[in-house]
This record gives C-alpha cells, structure tokens and sequence, in this order.
C-alpha cells in the first residue's frame, strides 16, 4: 500500500508538498494538486482519515433529476439516503454533477481530494465521462438504475422492472387487452432497455403479439406522447403502458385532445407513482417504486461495498396501484400507417430480434 512518501519519490517532491496536494493545502498550483492526486491513485493510496468515524464522509451526486422540491423524485430518494446515513454517523453530501466537474477532474482523484469514502449516483448518463472510469475504480460506489459489469466495488439498485410491468400486462390481459402499446423513456438509457425488455418479455409470456410500431422510445417527459400516441391508436392499440407517470400525463393530454376518453375508450398505465399520479383526471394505474426504500437501500448497498462486501445489484418489489385509468379493452379497426422510427426494431434491433425468436418457438 502506498504511503505519501512513495507518492513524494515518485513525483521528485517534498513530503510536505504531498501533503498539501493531499489535504487542499492553498499554496500550491491547481496542476500539481491534480498531479498528486492522480499518482495518489494510480499508486493506491488510501486516506485512513476518511475512515475515522468522526470524519467519514460519503457522497450523492444527483445529475439530470430534480431533487429539491419536494414530491420530485429525486426528493424522496435523497431524504431515504441522508436518514439511513445520518443514523450510521455519516457526514452527507449532495453534489450537483455536470459534465465540467467530470471533464476537469477524474472520479477516483476528485473522491480523494475531498475524502469521501464512497458514493452513490442518481441520474448518471452511459455517456458521462466518469461512467468509464467505474469500470475500474477502487471506489465503493452505487449507481441508481444503472449498471458496470465486473466491477466488484460497483453496484447497482432500484425497482424491478420485470415484476411491475408484468403486473401491469396481467391485469391488462385479465381485462381483454391484447394490443397493449409501450411508450418507453429514452433511448440508449439502462433503465430504458431494463423496461423494454421486461415489456417484451411479458408480452411473451402472455402469449400477445408485439406489433413493433407499438414499443418504441420516447423520452421520460410528457411532451414526447404527441409524437406516438396517434400511431398507436391508429395501430388498434386498446392500451398504452408508459415509462413513467409524466408520459402516463402526456398520454392523457393527447387522448383527450384527440376526442377520446381514459379508459373508455384506451386505457394508460403509468410507472413511478410520483404525486401527479392520483391527482391526474382520471386518476392514474402505475406501478409504485418505494423511492424513500430506494434511498435507504442504496445506503445499505454502499455501506456493504465499503465493508467489502462486493453486492452486485439490489432491487425493490413494485407496488401495482390500481385506479381509475385502467378499463375494459373496447377493441377498434387498426389504420394502415407508416414505421415508427423509434419503434424497438429501428432503435434496439439486437433486442427485438431475440424476443421475436422466442415469440416463433
């Protein structure tokens, strides 16, 4: 293990010097900090300080997600985890992440500059420039709905995605519904896939037809229901599965801008469950994520890594909650209409290849 007077006879500098590029020490340039820190790194370096139980701290980076406002999702998230650290002598930190704090400095050189001893992250990109970098840190770190194979110092938690849209999918199904459409977050988004798949999955299971041209990728916003809602009605579809509530709200919004009913004449199904949900007309069928439990069980899932226990990932049961959204199938004639071009078969082809195999054994 590295001590700072390997760190200072690698680097050709004082042991004083390290110890200020270390410890943020001010009179010392901003490149050679950053040098320091990197070698720190690179040589295994740990910071036995940031271990005392009078100084440990830990980190929530929250990127791309309100979490101030309270009924956001975020919001519920960050007080399950501030609680369930707060009762274990954490100091907690909540740290806006944007791109410039990841390009202007590395993960595992930023975590030692501040002394955190792990951290857990809530709306990380796959194209974040720290995203690579977990590949192969030392950092015990959590990510929220995302995942770094092979990486035993890195897990993941959130809902399971299989038990709550096959819930959905069964009471559809109980219901007469076969022409079930998924209007799906964003593209390229872990979370994304993990919903995709878990919808062609139940359909499969449930023995229903996939039209392609009614699973596509939209965006985990309501404005993104125009785009596709038409299609799909103009498909047959009888109900329209959502990502999430604030597609769930944008589905509404078009269906009855177009002149039809929820759930007279198309049913919607929501997922997250956040506030909107039963104050929406009508009120909305989602599949609940406990996010406060998402909070405290990502503390859990970071308190186990950094007691080196190398947990893979960690997922809730869903709640499905039934309401006023949801009705009978009231089949209709399909229109002839042109691909979606964010339909699965366009946008994940790999994944709708492998479910259109199973759906023809």
């Amino acid at each position: 293990m590295a001590t700072m007077k390997d760190i200072a006879d690698k680097l050709g500098i004082s042991l004083g010097t390290v110890s200020k590029g270390l410890n943020g020490g001010k009179d010392i340039s901003e490149d050679l900090r950053k040098t320091i820190l990197d070698t720190a790194v690179e040589m295994g370096y740990i910071n036995r300080k940031a271990l005392r139980e009078d100084m440990r701290r830990i980190a929530l980076f929250v990127e791309n997600m309100d979490y101030e406002e309270e009924g956001s999702f975020g919001y519920d998230i960050v007080m399950g985890f501030q609680k369930a650290s707060f009762s274990e002598k954490w100091n907690f930190s909540v740290i806006p992440l944007s791109h410039e704090i990841q390009s202007d400095n590395k993960y595992e050189s930023f975590m030692l500059q501040e002394k955190y001893s792990g951290a857990f992250f809530i709306g990380l990109s796959l194209d974040d420039p720290w995203t690579e970098q977990l590949r192969t840190t030392t950092i015990p770190t959590v990510l929220l709905d995302n995942a770094i194979e092979k990486n035993p110092m890195v897990s993941s938690v959130g809902t399971d995605s299989t038990e709550g849209i096959d819930a959905a999918i069964q009471y559809l199904t109980s219901l007469g519904h076969e022409k079930i459409a998924f209007l799906n977050g964003s593209a390229g988004s872990f979370i994304s896939d993990d919903r995709m798949t878990a919808y062609l999955s139940s359909m499969a299971r449930y023995g229903l037809n996939v039209d392609p041209n009614l699973a596509v990728y939209g965006y985990f916003v309501a404005d993104c229901a125009p785009y596709h809602v038409p299609g799909f009605i103009d498909r047959g579809a009888t109900a329209i599965l959502c990502g999430n509530d604030l597609i769930a709200s944008g589905v509404i919004k078009t269906i009855n801008e177009m002149g039809l009913s929820v759930p007279d004449d198309i049913s919607v199904i929501g997922f997250d469950d956040i506030p909107i949900a039963e104050t929406l007309k009508p009120a909305l069928t989602t599949i609940r994520q406990s996010r406060t439990g998402i909070g405290k069980c990502a503390y859990f899932t970071l308190y186990s890594l950094i007691n080196g226990v190398p947990i893979s990932k960690s997922l809730l049961r869903p709640e499905f909650i039934i309401r006023d959204s949801v009705a009978v199938a009231k089949p209709r004639i399909a229109a002839k209409r042109e691909n979606d071009p964010d339909s699965v078969m366009f946008v994940n082809p790999d994944l709708y290849a492998h479910f259109s195999r199973i759906n023809m054994m």
